[in-house]
Parts: structure tokens; C-alpha cells; sequence
């Protein structure tokens, strides 16, 4: 059976809605289903939970989660304060047939007894601060991008005497002489629209670079605090960005058991589709994508600028290695 069958009588899955939450007790040795319960997603609801499974599951049990950064967020804390052993089961395929609430938390359970490598939720805290300013951060990029896109819109389709002026210059620049235009009692209303829009815009842009840079001074400081966070930003091709990526899948030592669960964590471990006489390896397109992108960023930055990085990439391609196999391989 599973490393789970070896270590635990019980597995309880859940399925976490915004209001309630959904349980099963499966027996780890045998994958049969045990009890259900629907229950509130609050704090009465979580002691009843408890007690629940303290009656329906005793001695040795493990909670397999899903969602436990956000719906499951708050019991997965009620259980680590209790003591209780808590693994996180990632987004759950959607299966062939039937399919309900309770459904899902026996499948949770089943996906947890058929993993060999476990997960715990991630670490709140020094890490919650680091995920909430991240995913701020990427909003707040999203839409400068998205405003920047649409100030060069306008500037291709502005009258040519407007166009002249803004033609060629950097970004900065552009917005510096945006600012500056005026126009004139006697301007046309396309003039005169046109300005206003290119303005408008421009504060905008303004705005949210100015959010951009206090929210990376913030993750900086932040970073700094984090007990690894120094030692991975002084690793090559390890930006702030980046580093705050691995802290946040990573979350804390002992949530991942060894270096190939943090592997299979990140979709970056091969996996293995031999038939017959051929022996071969697939890319792996599970895992967490976010963590995996990163990964590939510090890829491919080492390979424009560490010597050692370069190096293995000249060892690697007079073997035959092509330049994806190359990069595949630093990620791995």
C-alpha cells in the first residue's frame, strides 16, 4: 500500500466550500468509506469537526485538504493547533460520472492514499504577508502593463502633429512630455480629447508604478526578515520576485519530505512512459506552474550569465544536448 496505508488508520478528506465543508473518513488500508458529514465552515463548526472525527476516526489519522490556502484555510489552522496531521491535496480533475460534494472529499482522500510524496499546507504568518504582497503585486503589474498598452494605442492613432512629438522617445520621456502638452482655446475637439485621454493615462501610469515600486521595496524588507530569504537572493539568477515564488511553494521546512517530493512539487521531475523495449521519459505538466516558472526564470538567467551555468551548457551541447534538453536539465 501507499506510505499513508503505513502510517495511518484513517484519511479524512474534505472538500471546502465558501460557507461549508464537506468530509469523508476512508480507512487508509483500504480505501473503504467509513462516515460522511457536511459542517459549517466557522469556528463552531470546526470544534464540531473535531469531535467528530475523534469519534469516527481514532488513534492514527491524517486530514487530506484541498484548498487549504483559502476555503480551507481556516480549519487546516483549527487542526494544526490541535495537533492533528494535515496534508494538502492539490486541485482534484474533474472525474467521468457522478459528482457532488461528497464525492469530492472521497476523491480528496483517494488522491491523498494514492501520492507517494505528501504536501502540509503552507505556513501563514512572515509567509502570508509574503503571498498577500505577491499577489498584490502581480494585480497591480497586470494593470500598469495593461495602461501602458493602451497609452501606445492611443499615441499610434493620435493626429500627426501629436504623433511627431512622442515618436521614438522612451516610455519615461513620453510620459514626461504627455504631462507637459496643453492645448489651446482654438484646438480641435479631436486635439483637445485626444490630450486629455494621453493624460489621463499617463496618471495612471504613474499611480501604479508608484504602487509597483513601494510594494517591492515592502517584499524586499519582507524577504529580509525570512529566515532563507538571504541565502536564496544571494543565489544566482534569484531575483526578489523569484525568491518570494520559492518561499511561497517551499513555506517551511518539513512540508516537503525530500528533494524529489520538491521536484514532483514543481512538475519539474521527468516522468517516466517506457513501452516495451523503448525506454523514455515525458515532460511533466503537473505541479505547482507558478513554482515551475520560476524555476525556468533562474534557468534562464544563469545560462545568459553564470559562468558555471555557461559552462555546463558548452560541456552539454558538444554531448548533442540540444538548448531546451540543456535547460531542462538545470531546471531538474
Amino acid at each position: 500500500m501507499t506510505l499513508l496505508a503505513e502510517e495511518y488508520d484513517f484519511v479524512i478528506g474534505g472538500d471546502p466550500d465558501r460557507d461549508t465543508i464537506d468530509l469523508a473518513v476512508l480507512d487508509a488500508a483500504t480505501g473503504g468509506v467509513h462516515t460522511h458529514l457536511a459542517e459549517s465552515a466557522d469556528g463552531a463548526g470546526y470544534a464540531r469537526i473535531l469531535a467528530w472525527a475523534r469519534r469516527h476516526a481514532p488513534g492514527r489519522r491524517i486530514w487530506a485538504l484541498e484548498g487549504t490556502g483559502s476555503f480551507a484555510a481556516g480549519l487546516s489552522d483549527v487542526l494544526a493547533q490541535a495537533g492533528e496531521d494535515v496534508t494538502e491535496v492539490g486541485s482534484l480533475k474533474r472525474a467521468p460520472g457522478a459528482k457532488n460534494d461528497r464525492l469530492d472529499a472521497i476523491r480528496a482522500a483517494r488522491s491523498a492514499l494514492a501520492c507517494e510524496h505528501q504536501s502540509s499546507p503552507r505556513a501563514r504568518g512572515l509567509r502570508e504577508a509574503i503571498r498577500a504582497l505577491t499577489a498584490t503585486r502581480e494585480g497591480v503589474l497586470v494593470s500598469r502593463t495593461k495602461a501602458i498598452n493602451e497609452l501606445k494605442s492611443l499615441i499610434v492613432a493620435a493626429p500627426e502633429h501629436l504623433r511627431a512629438t512622442l515618436r521614438g522617445l522612451s516610455l519615461t520621456k513620453q510620459l514626461s512630455c504627455i504631462e507637459a502638452s496643453t492645448t489651446t482655446t482654438t484646438a480641435t475637439a479631436e486635439h483637445r480629447v485626444t490630450v486629455l485621454t494621453l493624460q489621463s493615462i499617463t496618471v495612471r501610469i504613474r499611480f501604479l508604478t508608484g504602487q509597483l515600486d513601494e510594494l517591492d521595496s515592502e517584499l524586499g524588507r519582507l524577504l529580509r526578515q525570512h529566515p532563507a530569504g538571504p541565502a536564496l537572493l544571494a543565489q544566482p539568477g534569484v531575483g526578489p520576485v523569484v525568491a518570494a515564488r520559492l518561499l511561497l511553494s517551499w513555506s517551511h521546512p518539513g512540508r516537503v519530505r525530500n528533494e524529489a517530493a520538491f521536484a514532483s512539487l514543481a512538475g519539474v521531475a521527468p516522468l517516466e512512459a517506457s513501452s516495451g523495449q523503448r525506454s523514455r521519459h515525458r515532460l511533466n505538466r503537473g505541479g505547482d506552474r507558478a513554482l515551475n516558472r520560476a524555476l525556468h526564470t533562474v534557468a534562464i538567467t544563469r545560462l545568459r550569465c553564470h559562468p558555471q551555468s555557461r559552462a555546463y551548457e558548452a560541456r552539454r551541447t558538444l554531448e548533442g544536448k540540444t538548448h531546451r534538453d540543456i535547460r531542462r536539465c538545470l531546471i531538474g
